[in-house]
């Protein structure tokens, strides 16, 4: 079996249809031709023996008088001329004896059976019986007392219908076999189509990359199959684009610092050239702070780029987390580099299944944004809002310019900056991380403006209150 294996591979999924549908229908024909051959042979049986018996009792009951006419009937009388006639008598001492029309050569052949009957101890028989001159059908009925009417038509008419009909039943099974073969390999064709489509496509999106979605026609499993396919398609084209998106971004995004950061170098590098002028000891830590500065950002740069370039989202650390804990570390660190910045922060009681680290992460980020956007001395909003049972928001308010209408569905968007943030430090990655994360722990995130005047950020997530 193992062997064949190989060989089977190397069928198409049409023929494999074809050759089951053809195994199916032969196996269908050999049964059914089994069957009707069974019950043909003895429904012919069966109408055979009725018309002997009935020929049989018709002519002992007309001639019950006279032994003599009744075993010299001729076969024509009983209308058939394959037919032979005997009168047995069977007493209850002595051989039984036989009287036919004509003589012993025209006797049916006769048994035991026929005896039992002309003795009385059965009404009637139905054998087949072998003779010189081939199989005979023979029935015996009482024609008196001591005496039975024997009655023997041949077998070999009706064994050539059954011949026949034997060899008729496997060509027309042949026939349906091949029919069978045929229609499997058409509806094959036809209900792989859709299947052929696909194949097609795959190979088209394999060797040029076009993403270009599939027709789809009709509503059965294997269109439900297309529309899936076209998602599938859809969603890896969306995927193509955002990582195309993402790599010209960070491409631009990396080429201002990487620029500037090469600049003061090679200004460091040509001041150490013998016979150049000496720089002076203020501009070279001015420029190394600039070097330190460029550095830590590119390294942030990288690290966001890290995060958000992830097909899949990281292993979440899924543990019961204090949503307080969390605010109160991010401020920690967010005070230390807000300068004279103030956060004004009320919180409520929250705990919710997540990641710490990645809730800190996000929380920081709306922080240092709405410290980088605030006034000197300016004030952060910070409030923590009970929606329902299971809701919990975070809002995050400064008192800076805040964010033109036109802007705010894309504050949250990759590399994004309105056109008075260019100027500013930063990555543009910061609440795009804010969203990822979000979306990670069941949550939201969106902007809007905020009563002070500037930029109000909102931070949805699922919990619940802690129990007392």
């Amino acid at each position: 079996m193992r062997s064949r294996l190989p060989a089977l591979r190397h069928i198409s999924l049409r023929a494999r249809i074809g050759i089951l549908a053809a195994l199916v229908a032969a196996v269908a024909v050999v049964l059914v031709s089994v069957a009707a051959f069974l019950i043909v042979r003895a429904n012919i049986l069966a109408t055979l023996d009725d018309n002997l018996l009935q020929r049989a009792s018709a002519a002992a009951q007309s001639e019950l008088s006279d032994p003599a006419s009744l075993a010299g009937i001729p076969p024509e009388v009983l209308g058939a001329a394959d037919i032979r006639i005997a009168l047995l008598q069977a007493g209850p001492a002595g051989p039984p004896r036989a009287l036919s029309a004509e003589g012993s050569a025209s006797a049916p052949p006769l048994g035991d059976e026929e005896v039992e009957v002309a003795r009385g101890a059965e009404d009637y028989s139905v054998r087949t019986a072998a003779s010189a001159a081939g199989p005979y059908r023979v029935v015996a009925v009482q024609a008196g007392q001591g005496r039975a009417l024997v009655i023997a038509q041949r077998l070999a008419p009706t064994q050539e219908v059954l011949t026949k009909l034997g060899v008729a039943l496997p060509i027309i099974g042949g026939i349906g076999v091949a029919v069978a073969a045929i229609a499997g390999v058409a509806v094959a064709r036809a209900g792989l189509r859709p299947v052929q489509r696909l194949t097609t496509a795959t190979e088209r999106i394999a060797a040029t990359g076009q993403l270009d979605p599939i027709r789809v026609s009709g509503s059965d499993e294997l269109a439900r199959l297309t529309h899936s396919f076209n998602e599938m398609l859809g969603a890896l084209a969306a995927s193509q684009e955002q990582q195309r998106r993402l790599v010209a971004d960070a491409g631009h995004e990396l080429r201002t610092p990487l620029t500037s950061l090469r600049t003061n170098l090679e200004l460091l590098a040509s001041a150490d050239l013998p016979g150049a002028p000496t720089l002076p000891e203020s501009d070279r830590a001015e420029i190394l702070d600039d070097v330190r500065a460029q550095v830590g950002e590119l390294s942030q740069l990288v690290g966001d780029l890290v995060e958000l370039a992830r097909d899949d989202p990281p292993r979440m650390m899924a543990e019961p987390v204090e949503l307080t804990d969390v605010v109160d570390r991010a401020l920690e660190r967010a005070r230390r580099r807000a300068g004279d910045v103030e956060f004004d922060v009320r919180m409520v009681p929250w705990t919710l299944v997540g990641d710490s680290t990645a809730l800190e992460r996000a929380v920081l980020n709306l922080l240092d944004n709405a410290a980088k956007w605030s006034p000197p001395g300016g004030r952060v909003r910070v409030d923590a809002t009970v929606l329902d049972d299971w809701t919990m928001v975070l809002e995050v308010a400064d008192q800076g310019p805040g964010i033109a209408d036109e802007d705010l569905p894309h504050v949250f968007d990759r590399f994004y900056r309105a056109d008075q943030a260019r100027t500013m430090p930063g990555s543009g990655l910061g609440l795009a991380i804010v969203r990822q994360v979000a979306g990670r722990h069941g949550g939201a995130v969106w902007a809007e403006r905020a009563p002070e005047g500037g930029a109000l950020l909102v931070l949805r997530l699922p919990g619940s209150r802690p129990s007392e």
